[in-house]
């Protein structure tokens, strides 16, 4: 982990931690190996960790801060746990070896992707090369975000990066696989949304009941894979 960080105080209560303000897996490794060494070796008050992109809030319990000064404390106690993770190379080392990915089965264009042609036809395509261009590489998770187990996942396709919609639609199905820029991403729940609908995937990404309640995390990796209507239809019946 390079020296590349900043602090800034969130009220009186957090401290954010910005590493470089760039999209990319070696800033997402710095920023997953901090969380986990803060959730391996928390200090005293820690409440929890919170990653984005590129950044971390760190909430903590002011009233069980022993110094008077809560921010100094935290201050002082992440910038020894970085500095430890720079002399051991940790951050280097988390998330290369050990890739887990999740297959995500996705029933593409028709009512399931009602705008796969409009993707297609923005970038000069065909359907099917959307298609082939989506499921043809493995995403990173970024983070979790937006609703309860919405994936963020960059690295999509210039060749079918298309914009978000001017009007966004009132009810997106949950399960919608879709295209914003170069991101995609699944709406795990029902919500309005922006994105362009090019197909769904019958997997639950948010089962609030469940032990762990949603489907994905950050850092894990995705790979969408192609089924025909009648599977998907099946995969819903059985899945739980």
């Amino acid at each position: 982990m390079s020296k590349s960080y900043s602090f800034y105080p969130l009220g009186d209560a957090a401290v954010l931690i910005q590493f470089p303000d760039i999209v990319s897996e070696e800033v997402h490794r710095q920023v997953t190996a901090a969380v986990k060494a803060l959730e391996q070796m928390p200090f005293l008050g820690w409440v929890e960790s919170i990653p984005s992109f590129t950044s971390i809030a760190v909430y903590y319990d002011p009233r069980k801060i022993i110094k008077p000064d809560g921010y100094d404390t935290v201050y002082a106690y992440v910038c020894n746990m970085l500095e430890q993770l720079i002399d051991t190379d940790a951050a280097a080392e988390n998330g290369g070896a050990d890739k887990e990915i999740v297959e995500i089965p996705v029933c593409y264009g028709g009512d399931y992707g009602p705008d796969l042609d409009e993707v297609a036809q923005t970038n000069g395509l065909l359907p099917e090369e959307v298609i082939r261009l989506h499921c043809g590489q493995d995403y990173l998770i970024y983070a979790i975000g937006f609703a309860p187990g919405f994936p963020y996942v960059g690295g999509v396709s210039e060749k079918i990066a298309t914009p978000r919609k001017k009007t966004p639609r009132l009810r997106i199905p949950a399960g919608s696989v879709g295209i914003a820029g170069m991101q995609t991403g699944i709406y795990p729940i029902e919500t309005p949304g922006g994105w362009q609908i090019i197909g769904r995937t019958p997997l639950a990404l948010f089962q609030p009941e469940a032990q762990s309640p949603t489907l994905l995390n950050s850092g894990q990796y995705i790979r969408f894979r192609p089924i025909a209507a009648e599977e998907y239809e099946h995969l819903r019946e059985v899945i739980v």
